[in-house]
């Protein structure tokens, strides 16, 4: 499991408030005047303390369990980036699902603001044709079908699964699901005991050298995520928590961002690319990523390759012999393969 620990700083918010947002609060202070102005939803709906890095700008409820939500994608960033200066990064879709959720808990479901999110599972799959960066900035409609909605006894939301459908210019772009938990405050710290926040300074740790960028796909190695063990195929979780976008806010524990991020590098490393384009990703969060442990990342590459010419990778991530995420990812061939 991963857990979103998002702390608000500043009451922007009130928490007892969130179940009385509807669509149209998010627009009423600009449609009588500037009705085509566009911006982006609360960062504190989205878990996020940078609103640069909030990719989600309004949303909708349809019915009891089906929403639409509107996003934009720039053309570029800072960690997403495009690839082969081609295509958006399919990992800013999973990052998109992943805000989805959060903001239709609290926004559509009045989840307060402090409760934490257990994150089981996530999945996307991309159309690349119509993945590809434009003149524009991308700008997507995606709706949301929520299922298997869980609630306690007095009726406050539990936990649910949803399936996101996302569409640019009436283009099926990609398609994504994801099912979490969530839980009151005090319930968190039972949970975490000596690992919640407080109980120990999680950004006091010794940060590893990073595997050599081309080697895992990427061109920085501030943005490396796997550190060399000397085996092949085989590394240790690379945890920078001065990172401004995977630790875009402080946690107290690995966030499932970079672990799905851990993941498509370690594919590149076991295809042995300097980039890839995943068609796929599944990730399946069981445990907790400690901040303090050494989490080991294997790649397995699947020997059976699919008509396609598409690839499958199998990642998984184990913190003191114990099975913490796994992940597989299907990759599109080679660019010149394609």
């Amino acid at each position: 499991m991963t857990t979103s620990t998002f702390r608000v700083e500043r009451p922007t918010i009130d928490a007892h408030q969130v179940g009385s947002y509807y669509p149209d609060s998010f627009r009423r202070a600009t449609d009588l005047r500037y009705p085509s102005l566009t911006t982006t939803v609360p960062r504190e709906f989205v878990h996020r303390a940078a609103v640069a890095e909030v990719m989600l700008t309004d949303w909708e409820q349809v019915d009891d369990t089906r929403f639409r939500v509107a996003a934009q994608w720039p053309r570029s960033h800072s960690f997403f980036t495009p690839i082969d200066g081609e295509y958006h990064d399919p990992l800013m879709v999973t990052e998109t699902v992943r805000q989805v959720g959060y903001l239709l808990a609290h926004a559509g479901f009045g989840v307060p603001i402090d409760h934490q999110f257990l994150l089981w599972n996530l999945t996307v799959t991309v159309h690349p044709e119509h993945l590809r960066v434009r003149q524009t900035p991308a700008s997507l409609d995606i709706k949301v079908t929520c299922t298997d909605l869980k609630r306690r006894g007095n009726g406050d939301l539990a936990g649910l699964h949803y399936e996101t459908e996302f569409r640019r210019d009436g283009q099926l772009v990609a398609t994504g699901g994801a099912t979490f938990t969530c839980t009151t405050p005090a319930a968190y710290r039972r949970v975490r005991g000596d690992h919640a926040f407080g109980a120990n300074d999680p950004y006091a740790l010794p940060l590893t050298a990073p595997a050599a960028p081309q080697s895992v796909g990427r061109t920085s190695p501030v943005d490396v995520v796997l550190s060399p063990v000397g085996e092949p195929n085989r590394w240790q979780l690379r945890v920078d928590t001065r990172h401004p976008v995977l630790f875009d806010h402080p946690v107290d524990h690995v966030p499932g961002m970079l672990l799905l991020e851990a993941a498509r590098q370690a594919a590149a490393g076991a295809l042995e690319r300097s980039s890839i384009l995943p068609l796929s990703i599944a990730g399946d969060f069981r445990r907790y990523v400690e901040l303090g442990a050494p989490c080991t990342i294997e790649a397995c590459l699947v020997p059976e390759q699919l008509p396609d010419g598409s690839e499958l990778v199998l990642v998984t991530g184990h913190q003191d012999d114990v099975l913490c995420f796994s992940a597989s990812l299907m990759v599109a061939p080679a660019p010149q393969d394609r």
